[in-house]
């Protein structure tokens, strides 16, 4: 029984390992890295430009530096935005990092 067992290794260890089975490993590393990088970051993009396309006048942002304001007025890809009471900045959209919630959305 122990011949047959040995025999069978020396067979499997005469072959030539299969380029097919030698090209799976690195085909599933990429899949696995894109299911773990790619697709959240798209993801998050997408929930970010639906975000912007929903910013009107009356919304509250934070901009990419810190900036805290009121939407005056948007328009295409610019939003006027007020900072304090004399105090006014024009932005593009790309600028905002996120809307702040209101605190009447905050209790529903």
């Amino acid at each position: 029984m122990q011949e047959s067992h040995t025999f069978f290794f020396q067979i499997l260890a005469q072959q030539p390992p299969n380029p097919m089975m030698q090209l799976l490993f690195p085909v599933l590393l990429l899949v696995g890295m894109w299911f773990l990088l790619v697709a959240p970051q798209r993801k998050r993009q997408k929930e970010q430009d639906k975000m912007l396309k929903a910013i009107s006048a009356g919304d509250q942002i934070m901009t990419n530096g810190g900036i805290y304001g009121t939407v005056i007025s948007a328009k295409n890809e610019r939003l006027i935005v007020k900072i304090s009471d004399n105090t006014r900045i024009e932005l593009d959209k790309s600028a905002v990092s996120k809307k702040i919630k209101k605190e009447k959305e905050d209790e529903k």
